[in-house]
């Protein structure tokens, strides 16, 4: 027999599976003999309470085998005769779009302009001693992007792009923790994430795929005829006559070793690419400026974080996890709330180029650190910000933004990346801060009055929405808490427009614009399901393209 449950239990119960075996035992008053498994499928916390519990849905098997796998592996093929589709960009949505290419019978041609994951490591690491960052490879560029070193937290509140629950599947099929299919904030960990992404490419390569790191793509290739160009592994193929009129098309990419590269183009850069911005509005293709949200990075002790979230002066005692926390607030018709919240985890230095201080957060897999921090942002909308240059380059309004305003923290912090900060009660008040607390930026901070220098709007939103948290949470708003700058990628500042229905470029066919970077998704799993989406979008243009 195979039983789903619902349970509430206490922390102490809630995730040691023996003991959930005999707490289900006990309430339904069965031999615990009988039962051969319990599998948790669902957990979350419930701290609403001064008592904590977890609720879990459990299958339970009573003298029956359970299956030897928790999910349904995905199969993978060889396409390496088959049709080849350019994929730039190895974050996200271009590893979940070259592996979904490969189910379609297609062959992925992966180009990452930054190195492979244990590589960029290695030039994370001399962020701290060098104080400076390789503006080719670092927390934004490199294989698994962006999030690869932010911790890997796979929660998503967004379900109208399509089901993530796949891509938690394809992780735990490349190494990722099966504990990610249950737990209602799924996090795989910055410790153990790099391994799961050479994972991921090795299925690539081992199905015919093909991976390139360091190699910076500098252009499409647009062709203005009826004919697709042919794919490079079937130059000999008639041609193939698109049934519609001469209009340009993409068909491949030019990089910037001389190399080129030919087929459809899934283009997955990443929120922080600005130089393909920036040929994208030279060579008008239609982008338009993006909201976003802007503000800083906040660290408390781990401990007071525990303390508060679960109403105890023990924290969050021998069984719980560390505390998160989320917080939302309207200030004057704009959005004021927290982003990628890393318990026990650290700050990292996220500038991708010279002359810019950009903070971010991450959390290993077992979240022990001493401290917790999440972003504090703003929502900035495309008219609250006035277009550069006389009306010029409107498009690129928003990320012109979020450059001036890191290379001013820049600039504050000693033009090195040590970090401009400030206590959290003392920016409230408006107070210089004499000292600072201990953190755990590498890079070192400096006091510096972010209450002065920061732009009005988001200083003001960010005082008031702390003194309102401040007031619900006791604790929350102390001088124990450091408000760290600048928190600026938290999206894309532009979207690459595209067909509702085709997800091509809304001009140049054969160009998919994907994920973050092209403003249609945010954050890991949103990335990977728009990653698969375009696969399939690029499949069903080649198949059009035959016929």
């Amino acid at each position: 027999m195979i039983k789903e449950m619902q349970l509430r239990v206490t922390p102490r119960d809630g995730y040691n599976e023996q003991s959930i075996r005999r707490y289900v035992a006990r309430e339904q008053g069965w031999d615990e003999r009988t039962i051969t498994c319990v599998r948790t499928l669902k957990r979350s916390i419930d701290a609403r309470q001064r008592d904590v519990y977890v609720n879990l849905t459990v299958r339970v098997f009573i003298n029956e085998q359970p299956p030897a796998e928790e999910f349904e592996p995905v199969a993978y093929r060889d396409v390496s005769e088959q049709p080849q589709v350019v994929v730039v960009g190895a974050g996200p949505g271009g590893l979940f779009a070259a592996l979904r290419l490969i189910e379609l019978g297609l062959r992925p041609i992966v180009v990452e302009r930054g190195k492979n994951v244990r590589d960029r490591k290695k030039d994370l690491a001399r962020i701290r001693p060098e104080q400076r960052v390789d503006p080719e490879s670092n927390y934004a560029f490199g294989e698994g992007g962006a999030g690869a070193y932010s911790d890997g937290k796979l929660f998503t509140r967004s379900k109208k792009r399509g089901n993530g629950e796949k891509i938690l599947r394809v992780f735990c099929q490349h190494g990722a923790s099966p504990s990610i299919l249950s737990d209602a904030h799924p996090h795989i960990g910055t410790d153990k994430l790099p391994r799961v992404i050479e994972n991921m490419r090795e299925t690539i390569l081992r199905c015919g795929g093909e991976v390139h790191f360091t190699t910076q793509m500098n252009a499409l290739l647009i062709k203005n005829e009826k004919f697709f160009c042919p794919n490079e592994r079937s130059a000999a193929s008639v041609e193939r006559k698109i049934k519609s009129e001469e209009a340009p098309c993409v068909c491949g990419i030019a990089c910037a070793d001389g190399r080129e590269f030919h087929g459809p183009v899934i283009l997955a850069t990443g929120h922080s690419a600005r130089d393909v911005y920036q040929w994208l509005y030279n060579n008008k293709v239609e982008i338009e400026a993006k909201g976003l949200a802007v503000g800083v990075r906040l660290e408390h002790p781990a401990q007071l974080i525990d303390q508060i979230q679960y109403h105890s002066k023990r924290g969050r005692g021998d069984y719980l996890p560390a505390a998160e926390y989320s917080m939302v607030q309207q200030l004057d018709g704009r959005g004021v709330y927290s982003f990628c919240m890393c318990p026990g985890g650290f700050v990292v230095p996220a500038a991708s180029g010279p002359e810019q201080i950009v903070v971010n957060g991450m959390s290993p897999s077992n979240r022990n650190g001493r401290w917790s921090n999440s972003g504090m942002v703003v929502e900035l909308r495309p008219e609250d910000i006035p277009s550069p240059r006389g009306g010029q380059e409107g498009a690129l309004k928003m990320m012109r933004y979020q450059e001036e305003l890191e290379r001013t923290c820049w600039q504050q912090g000693n033009m090195r990346q040590t970090a401009p900060s400030q206590r959290m009660a003392d920016f409230v008040n408006g107070r210089l801060s004499y000292d600072l607390p201990e953190s755990s930026y590498a890079p070192g901070l400096i006091s510096s009055p972010l209450h002065f220098w920061m732009p009005e709007p988001i200083r003001h939103r960010l005082q008031e929405a702390f003194k309102i948290w401040g007031r619900q949470k006791h604790g929350f708003l102390t001088n124990e808490a450091t408000v760290i700058g600048v928190e600026t990628r938290t999206s894309s500042p532009v979207r690459i427009l595209r067909d509702a229905e085709t997800l091509q470029h809304i001009r140049l066919r054969g160009l998919f614009p994907c994920g973050e970077g092209a403003g249609y998704a945010g954050g890991i799993v949103s990335a990977g399901v728009d990653g698969e989406r375009c696969a399939e979008a690029a499949a069903e243009y080649l198949k059009g393209i035959k016929n």
